[in-house]
């Protein structure tokens, strides 16, 4: 079964990569943003089975936006992504309601699927 994805990355040019990796490695990436707030519509609109979520946001922390997303009716999955490793974000990412965390240089299709069980 195909998991469907909404990226969210302040940097189109990640998005575009990501995208790229992911449908090649058998996920159905439904639509990608670039702030929480679309993050956070987006996720009314496309019902993702997974976001894939950067911590770094140019308006609120992925953080903020995995909170928000967990009350929604049927939530989605969120894999944290991060250029920096999870110590950086200590006890709040360990809290955090996620699925789990990726560096962004350790992000791959069987990576996610792993995280995803």
């Amino acid at each position: 079964m195909r998991h469907t994805v909404l990226v969210v990355d302040d940097h189109a040019e990640f998005r575009i990569s990501v995208r790229a990796l992911l449908e090649a490695d058998g996920f159905d990436v439904v639509g990608e943003a670039g702030t929480g707030a679309e993050a956070i519509d987006a996720v009314g609109i496309l019902r993702p089975q997974v976001v894939l979520l950067d911590v770094r946001l140019p308006d609120v922390d992925g953080i903020t936006v995995a909170e928000a997303v967990a009350s929604v009716r049927t939530p989605p999955m969120v894999v944290l992504v991060s250029s920096r490793n999870a110590e950086a974000y200590g006890a709040r990412l360990r809290h955090a309601p996620v699925r789990g965390f990726l560096p962004k240089a350790d992000l791959s299709g069987a990576s996610l699927r792993r995280l995803l069980g």
